[in-house]
This record gives C-alpha cells, sequence and structure tokens, in this order.
C-alpha cells in the first residue's frame, strides 16, 4: 500500500478517512511510529513510544472494523499522551528522576477515556520536572519545530511540539498556570484549558491539585471539541469530578455556511488596559488584530474590567502551588532531595515554609475573584486577552529565569488567574508573517460554558488564513 502522508490531516479528517476504509489503522500509526523515531531528534518530544501497544491497539481497531462492531469518536487515530498521566504497568515518570522507575497499577481516567474512544496511544509526551518551570538537569529539553531556539513552553512542552511537529494528530496536556497555553502559543496550536472538574484528574500526576486541568492540544478547534467529548465527564473517582452532563461538543462548531456575520448576537469583553499594560507591543496587536476580526464576523464588543485581584494571584501564584506541590511529593522529599533538579526543589522548599495563614488567604482570594469574574461574565460570552505578555521567548531567555523589564507584566497573568477561578479558556493560534513565530490570544469563558468557546473558536478559525506548519525534514 503507498504511504499515506496523512501527518497534516486534522484528527477529525484522518478519523474519517480510517471509518470510510481509506487506511487500516495498523498502516496509520506504523507510519506515525517511523515518522516520530525519523524526527525524534529534531524535536525530542517524547520520553517514550509505545510502539508494542500502539500496533496492538491498532490491529485490535481494525479487527473490530471489519467485524462491524461501533467505531469511536477516535477511531484509529495516533495521539500523544503527558507522561503525568498513569499507565498501567508503563514507566509515569512526570518528568522527574525520583519517579524514573515507578509502573502504575492503573490507567488515569482520561486514559481509558481515550482507549474506549478509538485513540491509538502513540507515546507519552515529555514536560518539564513535576509540571513545573523547568527540565530536570539531566533531560534534553523538546525542539520547537518552528525554530529550534524558540521556547516550547511549560510543561506540556513534549505534547506541543509533537502536534506542530506533524509526529501526532493531538495531545493531551495539563494546566496549573498556564502549561496548555504556554505551549499551545508558543508552537501555534489550539489549546482547550476545560472548566475545572469537567475532566477527571484520577490517575494524573498532581503538580497543585486544587489548580490542575487537563485538556486537549491540537491543530484545530474541531478536534479539540472531539476530544473534549471523550475526556469530559463525572469520575467518582476524583472529588472535585462536576456530575453534569456532557454536550455533544462537536454540534458547538460554527457551520461553515453560516453566512458573514456567524458571530451576529455575540459578545466579546474586552480590558483594554489588561490586555495592554506591560504588554509588548507585538503581542498586544495579535490581540487587537483577533478583536477587530472576531469583531467583523458579528460580535459586538464590550468594554469589561478584569478583576485587579488577577495581578496578585498571579504574582502570588508559587505559594498555592509550593503548598500543594509539597505535599504531592511528600513520598519522595526530603527524603530523595538530591534526585531533584534546582527549579522544583525550590519550588517545594518555598511549600514547606511557607505560612498556612499565607495560604489560607490565596484561597479566600481567589473565591472572591472567581465570584467577581462570574459577574463580568454574566454580560459577556468570552474575555479576550493575551496567552503571554511578551512574543514566544527563546530557551535561553526562559533559561535565565525570563528577567522582566521594568513595568512588565507578571508572565502568569493572562493564566494563572484562571487555574485559580476555574474558568475555561480557549487559546487560538494566528498565522505567522514571513520569518516569524505564530501569534496567539485567548479566550475566557464562563464555567461549564466550553460550547460558547467552541462555537466563537471555529468562527473564527474559519475566517483566518490557515496555519501551515513547518515540515521537518525526515
Amino acid at each position: 500500500m503507498a504511504e499515506l502522508n496523512w501527518q497534516w490531516l486534522s484528527l477529525s479528517q484522518a478519523c474519517q478517512r480510517l471509518k470510510s476504509g481509506q487506511a487500516s489503522a495498523l498502516q496509520l500509526t506504523q507510519e506515525m511510529l517511523d515518522r516520530a523515531q525519523a524526527l525524534e531528534r529534531d524535536t525530542r518530544c517524547f520520553v517514550r513510544l509505545l510502539a508494542d501497544d500502539a500496533l496492538a491497539a491498532a490491529r485490535a481497531l481494525d479487527q473490530r472494523q471489519a467485524d462491524g462492531k461501533p467505531l469511536g469518536l477516535l477511531h484509529g487515530v495516533p495521539i500523544g499522551i503527558k507522561d503525568l498521566l498513569y499507565t498501567e504497568g508503563l514507566p509515569t515518570a512526570s518528568g522527574t528522576m525520583v519517579m524514573q522507575n515507578f509502573c502504575p497499577t492503573y490507567s488515569a481516567t482520561v486514559v481509558n477515556r481515550l482507549r474506549e474512544a478509538g485513540a491509538v496511544l502513540i507515546g507519552k509526551t515529555q514536560l518539564t520536572e513535576g509540571a513545573f518551570g523547568a527540565h530536570h538537569p539531566d533531560v534534553v529539553a523538546p525542539l520547537n519545530p518552528w525554530q529550534r531556539e524558540a521556547w516550547t513552553g511549560v510543561s506540556s512542552s513534549g505534547s506541543g511540539v509533537a502536534v506542530a511537529a506533524g509526529v501526532a494528530f493531538a495531545a493531551i496536556g495539563s494546566d496549573t498556570g498556564g502549561s496548555i497555553r504556554f505551549p499551545s502559543a508558543s508552537c501555534g496550536l489550539v489549546g482547550l484549558k476545560p472548566t475545572y472538574g469537567r475532566v477527571s484528574l484520577h490517575g494524573a500526576f498532581p503538580l497543585a491539585n486544587s489548580l490542575d486541568h487537563l485538556g486537549p492540544m491540537t491543530r484545530c478547534v474541531e478536534d479539540a471539541a472531539r476530544l473534549l467529548c471523550v475526556m469530559a465527564g463525572y469520575d467518582s473517582q476524583d472529588a472535585n469530578s462536576i456530575d453534569t452532563p456532557v454536550p455533544n461538543y462537536l454540534q458547538s462548531l460554527c457551520s461553515a455556511d453560516a453566512g458573514d456575520m456567524p458571530l451576529a448576537g455575540k459578545r466579546i469583553g474586552v480590558d483594554a488596559s489588561y490586555v495592554s499594560d506591560g504588554v509588548e507591543p507585538a503581542v498586544a496587536d495579535v490581540t487587537r488584530r483577533a478583536l477587530r476580526q472576531l469583531a467583523d464576523l458579528g460580535a459586538q464588543v464590550i468594554e469589561v474590567e478584569v478583576p485587579s485581584s488577577a495581578k496578585t494571584l498571579a504574582e502570588a501564584w508559587g505559594i498555592t502551588c509550593g503548598v500543594e506541590c509539597a505535599h504531592a511529593h511528600a513520598d519522595f522529599f526530603p527524603a530523595k532531595r538530591e534526585q531533584y533538579g534546582p527549579v522544583l526543589r525550590g519550588l517545594i522548599e518555598l511549600g514547606l515554609r511557607t505560612d498556612p495563614k499565607d495560604y489560607d488567604a490565596l484561597q479566600a482570594l481567589r473565591d472572591s475573584f472567581g465570584i467577581q469574574l462570574d459577574q463580568v461574565l454574566e454580560n459577556v460570552d468570552a474575555i479576550i486577552s493575551p496567552c503571554m505578555p511578551m512574543s514566544t521567548p527563546s530557551t535561553a531567555l526562559m533559561d535565565d529565569g525570563a528577567p522582566a523589564e521594568e513595568g512588565q507584566a507578571d508572565f502568569l497573568l493572562f493564566t494563572a488567574p484562571f487555574d485559580y477561578s476555574g474558568h475555561p479558556t480557549l487559546t487560538l493560534p494566528m498565522a505567522p508573517l514571513a520569518n516569524e513565530l505564530p501569534g496567539s490570544f485567548q479566550l475566557i469563558g464562563r464555567k461549564m460554558d466550553e460550547e460558547t468557546l467552541i462555537y466563537l473558536g471555529s468562527a473564527f478559525e474559519q475566517a483566518t488564513s490557515p496555519m501551515i506548519y513547518p515540515e521537518l525534514r525526515l
């Protein structure tokens, strides 16, 4: 059979072709494994490829199709999963050295749901140590396919690179302070951070349990919607899981024949000072261009005010994260302190010395911020903002701690507050100009209203230039 060369299809397109019999799941999986191996030195996105398991799963799916049995929403499509998601009997290191030989006795709820929907788990993607701010010194970090020197974001760096390099049709990331949004922004992807509790965290090793979110990273909005259909839903094994029905998010997509004004009646909130004060002019310009496009599609632009406590939460995020991270690592730290890298070790030590009163004060502040944000969102369908206060930086700058210039907004200003509040966000890319990296912005929605974000995002996507990802040499 001829080579497929399907790597730049959307997940949804690949799934539809497999279901129509244009190729087998086994053939597609083998070709993607071959591609991933050939590009490993240029991407470094996988901790390990799950070749044997993936090929076995693909054969089983082909047999299921041959037997005429129902096929799932993700039938036969290879995707990557972040290596903090438990996979029964397979190592789950969470980017650490202390867990490099840890083989869980069960799989994460999300992993089980992906498999049940027919996804082929092609490999476990690389992440920063413990899903925090830097890779362990002994780990070779992923490389951005757009530009080798460019940052890949934290901590779902491997997931972002895998999708942008065309070695997976989608990947699962996690977001505690921005780790779906930063790599999505840096790699030109769609990143969906669902409402807290919408997707089960059972079997995901935590960075900070009250802040952690799992979500899809894809090359288009439809794929993110398809994955969320599978990932979302109540799980009794997760104490924070929300017991409400899961919509068919694919029905939330904007129809291609919706007309010239598909966003008529929709309201987009913007806080002019929030999206520009201390923000690099090029980033603010991307947000303005995105807002103009949304307005051209019929959306009404409404001035809003993001609660001022967003700034305090962004600046103090390390306290909440540190306290909860120290709890998550209690079995290893301080007993195996020497096996930790300096960045994650510093976070845990911050958590251990934090006065409980400071942690409790932030918990109270997050509650009030969430209430105030709910009130803002009563009057608009979504709020627009950048993902980062600067264009995608270099890896070298981030390795130096991203020193902030005077007046620059906190790096977490547009991400961490919405991890605190649990509101859903959708990161959308904008095609780059010549010799530039992609731009990005995000939409923040009402809790449990991912449907509106998906509608807005798909309408925007249809009206803008398509992303053409860099083709790395095999």
